[in-house]
């Protein structure tokens, strides 16, 4: 197995750019087909709220495969499973390519969501194995830096290739992209976990998830990044609808829209980095969460404001009420997710891979929800989008609390 003192600079640089490539094909997959929501449901001839159910099969499928790739890269390493899941990423992607009709390109998605998340499993696990506690957060926040060039990138450059092409293209496009990304990962990226040393018997799996749901300082940090995560795929669902129609931005304007907040989690993300110098990742979160609780709350009330009194000023000033919001939200998610996983790992080094995955299904079954929620609550208004949103803020707070009160208490006790 690497350290991160055996890797030069420039390996430990190409190291976190390889991984936050493999972490941003969860949000590239998301973001690039969100400006092709209307033309693929006049293809299809159904609903952009039946589009939606595509979106909500690929969290669904991000939150069942996670499972099996953290204990597999536990036992066989790190790389294996990962080109294993990327193959099937490009299979699926290419079937989504390929799609009919609707209920096609909603099975695709779901098998694409099931090899896709194996970059997100095994990046978190790779760098837990390498560096430290207070290391492993500065490095997450790197990772965020890489990872929010998707968000920002995929949605514009989506909505520009809709312009010269079809929606087919987009998932050709990112077909070619994780190829590329599997013949970096062959070369260039190091084993990081020695197999050796891995538990021999599968069948205690189910055991080894129990244990870690066990320790608080886990399940209240994971719960607290998955919360707020899960209001940012409500975010994800909501707004197409939210921008485009009931707005009447275009799909190649909605882009910069999205890529704005995007460009605000980016920031964020680095003056955490900045912070954790000096600070430690539950001090970051104590701040960082509250912004995340009250932009949820103040773009729930801007929502409801416009809704129940339409007309005149308050309807002028609907987009605005909406998207200032929108940013601080997801902006501070920047320092909410680094602080959360690092938190969570903290005392998971020896099944990282396990833990990583327990993580990543926590947070993409509530982000199933929040986004189903949605689909279901489909209206003419922006309420169904921002109270789910609201209540994913109010409770990443509320869970980060738990934490301290129980979970520090806890260990102090220990």
């Amino acid at each position: 197995m690497s350290s991160s003192s055996s890797l030069s600079r420039d390996e430990k640089a190409l190291f976190i750019l390889i991984l936050g490539a493999l972490t941003a094909f969860g949000p590239l997959s998301i973001d690039m087909y969100l400006p092709a929501f209307t033309q693929i449901g006049k293809d299809f001839q159904v609903s952009i709220a039946q589009v939606e159910w595509s979106l909500a099969a690929f969290f669904a499928g991000l939150s069942i495969g996670q499972l099996f790739y953290g204990p597999l890269s536990d036992r066989y390493g790190r790389k294996r499973p990962l080109i294993f899941g990327m193959t099937v990423y490009i299979a699926a992607s290419i079937g989504c390519a390929l799609s009919t009709e609707i209920e096609m390109l909603v099975a695709f998605r779901f098998l694409q969501a099931l090899g896709g998340c194996a970059g997100m499993v095994i990046s978190r696990a790779m760098v837990r194995d390498l560096f430290n506690h207070s290391e492993s957060a500065r490095v997450f926040s790197l990772l965020m830096l890489v990872m929010g060039l998707a968000p920002i990138l995929a949605p514009i450059f989506g909505g520009y290739l809709l312009r010269v092409s079809d929606w087919h293209s987009i998932f050709w496009l990112i077909s070619a992209l994780a190829a590329l990304c599997i013949f970096a990962v062959y070369n260039w990226l190091p084993e990081t976990h020695r197999t050796e040393t891995a538990p021999r018997q599968t069948n205690s799996v189910l055991s080894t998830y129990l244990s870690i749901l066990q320790d608080p300082t886990f399940t209240w940090n994971a719960l607290a990044g998955g919360f707020a995560q899960a209001g940012m795929f409500a975010y994800i669902t909501g707004s197409p609808f939210v921008f485009m129609e009931l707005y009447g931005i275009s799909p190649d304007h909605y882009g910069w829209f999205f890529g704005l907040n995007a460009f605000g989690l980016i920031l964020a993300s680095q003056l955490n980095a900045r912070l954790l110098k000096k600070r430690s990742p539950d001090q970051v979160l104590r701040y960082s969460l509250r912004v995340t609780m009250l932009a949820g709350l103040a773009l729930f009330g801007s929502s409801l404001t416009s809704t129940l009194m339409p007309g005149g000023f308050v309807q002028n000033v609907g987009l605005m009420g909406v998207t200032a919001p929108l940013f601080f939200y997801i902006a501070s998610l920047g320092m909410v997710f680094p602080n959360t996983t690092a938190e969570a790992l903290a005392h998971q080094g020896h099944r990282a891979g396990a833990a990583s995955a327990l993580i990543g299904t926590l947070q993409f079954v509530l982000a199933s929800l929040a986004s189903l929620t949605v689909s279901l609550m489909h209206s003419k208004s922006s309420l169904p989008m921002t109270s789910v949103i609201a209540f994913c803020g109010v409770s990443a707070m509320i869970s980060q609390s738990l934490y301290r009160h129980h979970g520090l208490r806890s260990r102090q006790t220990v």
